[in-house]
């Protein structure tokens, strides 16, 4: 080649390099490559949600959701989040790396005041995860300010008459809409393989019998719980169990003690809070508690300690049936 040629060659290579840096800067922080066309229509509590453009600034609520979005890559966008540490969850040390730099906007509930003044494009929430019917957060009261609102679909029950037995769809169709929305459903569809995948695997053996599980949350007079449209209700069947409440028409509620004791549980899970009233303080409120001392889970000893994060719709799930199903098996 002659000189004028490499001469040539280097001017081309150096302009590509520039275009491709200028392209660079353009995408940036607050943007990512889509997969797919725009607009994108998803349904959002029944109803269809269009979204014309991925967005730019995200802010989500809750771990649960949070770690969604990390799963899928979101980071450069979520310019905020809510609700992680102002409850007793667990939070744990490896998500709060991944959100260094990622401002905590209040840490319970947002104001709406707060949300607009983040200038998110959307909010990625719940009924009662972050919002309340007739609050002063809702889908509506952020659509007059310009931010779109994509709901978890476990929460819509919540506000439905009829209450819909919780399968693992919740999860797995939560990531898919929201890779559908940011023009990631490549990667949605290949991390929801891998979930089923796992899934499958903790499944076998099948149980005979299907024994039954009690979620206990918290309460002393009342034990706070899940119902058939609750998340842990979709992760005790698919490790081979059933949760003794999923006749109960509810998401998540109270129950009466002596209906759950006339259920006889042979296993309870018990949720890991970090303000006292935690695993072992639960364990103590069974053991005390005249009707549920004598159920098999209880005089066995037979409990299951899980985060919030692995009992609300998330990525975290998956451990959680992998945790169930263990226990289910060691007590054959």
């Amino acid at each position: 080649m002659t000189m004028n040629g490499w001469r040539r060659r280097a001017v081309a290579l150096a302009l590509a390099l520039a275009c491709v840096s200028v392209a660079g800067l353009a995408m940036g922080q607050g943007a990512l490559a889509a997969d797919a066309p725009y607009p994108v229509t998803v349904s959002n509590c029944g109803e269809p949600l269009r979204i014309d453009k991925p967005p730019r600034r995200l802010v989500v609520h809750d771990l649960n959701m949070t770690e969604m979005a990390l799963a899928l890559g979101l980071r450069p966008v979520l310019v905020g989040v809510t609700g992680i540490t102002g409850w007793y969850k667990q939070t744990g040390e490896a998500l709060l790396r991944k959100l260094d730099g990622v401002p905590e906007l209040a840490p319970k509930y947002p104001t709406l005041e707060t949300l607009v003044a983040a200038r998110p494009d959307l909010f990625f929430a719940g009924w009662y995860y972050g919002m309340q019917p007739g609050g002063e957060v809702t889908p509506a009261t952020l659509a007059r300010h310009g931010i779109q609102t994509l709901v978890l679909t476990e929460s819509c029950a919540q506000n439905r008459a009829d209450k819909p037995h919780a399968t693992m769809d919740l999860l797995y169709g939560d990531v898919l809409r929201l890779g559908q929305v940011f023009g990631r459903s490549a990667q949605a569809r290949q991390l929801v393989d891998g979930w089923r995948a796992r899934v499958s695997a903790a499944a076998r053996p099948a149980l005979a019998g299907r024994p039954g599980v009690f979620v206990y949350d918290s309460g002393e007079d009342k034990p706070f719980t899940a119902g058939r449209a609750a998340m842990p209700t979709a992760l005790i069947d698919a490790a081979g169990g059933r949760n003794v409440l999923d006749d109960l028409p509810m998401s998540w509620g109270n129950a009466a003690w002596e209906a759950v004791a006339r259920r006889n549980p042979q296993f309870i899970i018990l949720l890991d809070y970090q303000n006292g009233q935690g695993p072992d303080h639960l364990e103590r409120v069974l053991r005390e508690h005249p009707a549920m001392r004598l159920t098999d889970a209880v005089r066995n000893g037979r409990f299951i300690v899980l985060r919030y994060a692995e009992l609300t719709p998330g990525p975290a799930n998956i451990d959680a049936i992998e945790k169930i199903a263990r226990a289910l098996r060691s007590a054959r």
